[in-house]
């Protein structure tokens, strides 16, 4: 019996897909914070290269790939799909369950699909130096990576709740090249004013992109990268989703019946399901694609769709999104990459539109479920993918009762072995729900 389908080099995505072009109804623009007026790319240029920012106004449906990235895309891409065999039978499902995985890049994530090409639309515009943002270390360890692949020096902001608890993430940024700072950090003018206001603070992804973006903004030769969230990164991330269409084939599979996977900033979520979604809006699927966020952090499930902040500074442009409010700081959850107050715009109208349903799960209950799944397929998940790992068992465990078989796939974002302290807090029995 089939195990997994591995995609040949060739059949890499020579495209990125952009939902923008097909979706009924257009999202809502950026808006300029001073004026409220929509944002044009003179707004952008002191943060982003002019590639990346013709991406992020694009409604064109395929953009191409560069071959430079295509290049080093195949360190990793095309990344399997695996029939969980072992998990429906230690499930007793009558189930079929597929998870697409991630954690076999260079780094153990999905984040290198967007840290590859922002670095090389930075590189072409001649900038010199990256700053950024990172929760769990999965998106600082891929911008520093994609920073040595073309030259660039790269500084990160990690939120301090995760700099203190998962050191072996910032040994992975270090040994990459980068410089990695615990934020709010007395290195930048907001940084010092969040630690005024909040003493004693875990972090949040808000505070460290407010530091990320002032150091950019001040250097000219800096430009700002963000991993998550915005258009041009969701665009990158759709390789995922495209090759899952291409090996459900293989399977004898048409589309699922229902999609899993994580949602903090909506970068992964979009990168494997808005191709499917493409499949639905087109007639040729009706798969329930279900983004799976954190108790801690339900900005989809509890918070409100308005134009907001994406840092707790207010740096950055209003973006329509389902957000619980810029001075949100969530409890300091394992899953450092889901603790993000707002929902990227895109995900967020997907979700306003009834394209996409959602829903919130407590830590434990997401632990459970990545114990689960790495006892039968041996594969230990990143703590964000234990999320859509729980969602999907949920759906699994139903089908026993209802004797139906639906075809499930599950977004594994990326490998667990860098989080293992947050696993020995679970089997201890330490893991405290927030």
């Amino acid at each position: 019996m089939k195990t997994k389908a591995v995609l040949d080099e060739s059949q890499i995505p020579t495209h990125w897909y952009n939902i923008v072009a097909d979706f009924p109804v257009p999202p809502p623009p950026p808006l300029h914070p001073g004026t409220h007026e929509p944002l044009t790319p003179d707004d952008l240029i002191a943060i982003f290269p002019m590639g990346l920012i013709a991406q992020e106004a694009s409604s064109e449906r395929w953009i191409e790939i560069p071959e430079p990235v295509r290049e080093i895309y195949k360190l990793w891409r095309p990344s399997p799909l695996y029939r969980a065999r072992r998990l429906e039978a230690a499930l007793g499902t009558p189930a079929r369950i597929y998870y697409k995985y991630e954690g076999v890049s260079p780094v153990g994530s999905h984040k290198l699909n967007s840290a590859v090409p922002q670095a090389y639309f930075n590189l072409l515009d001649g900038r010199k130096r990256l700053t950024t943002e990172t929760g769990a270390g999965q998106w600082g360890a891929a911008l520093a990576l994609a920073c040595q692949f073309f030259g660039l020096k790269c500084d990160v902001w990690q939120v301090q709740g995760s700099f203190d608890s998962k050191p072996y993430r910032r040994m992975q940024m270090e040994t990459y090249g980068a410089t990695v700072v615990g934020s709010p950090s007395e290195l930048t003018e907001s940084g010092r004013a969040l630690r005024e206001r909040f003493p004693g603070t875990a972090g949040s992804l808000g505070m460290a992109i407010s530091e990320a973006i002032e150091a950019a903004a001040g250097d000219p030769e800096a430009s700002y990268s963000l991993g998550s969230v915005l258009n041009h990164v969701t665009l990158h991330q759709s390789v995922i989703g495209q090759e899952l269409v291409l090996q459900l084939k293989e399977f004898g599979e048409e589309m699922p019946d229902a999609l899993y996977a994580c949602a903090g900033g909506g970068s992964n979520l979009a990168g494997i399901a808005f191709p499917i979604l493409r499949e639905n809006l087109e007639g040729r699927a009706n798969t329930r694609v279900v983004a799976c966020e954190p108790k801690a952090a339900p900005s989809l499930t509890e918070g409100e769709y308005k134009y907001d902040f994406g840092d707790t500074a207010h740096l950055t442009p209003l973006l329509k999104m389902y957000s619980l409010g810029p001075d949100f700081v969530p409890a300091a959850v394992h899953a450092g990459g889901l603790r993000y107050h707002g929902m990227s715009p895109l995900v967020s109208h997907a979700y306003d539109q009834g394209l996409i349903e959602a829903i919130s799960i407590k830590q434990r209950e997401a632990f459970a479920a990545g114990v689960t799944f790495s006892r039968a397929e041996g594969i230990i998940p990143a703590s964000e993918s234990n999320h859509a790992i729980a969602g999907a068992l949920r759906e699994a465990r139903k089908a026993i009762e209802t004797g139906e078989s639906p075809v499930i796939v599950i977004g594994v974002s990326g490998s667990g072995q860098l989080d293992l302290p947050a696993y020995a807090d679970f089997l201890a029995g330490t893991m405290a729900d927030s």
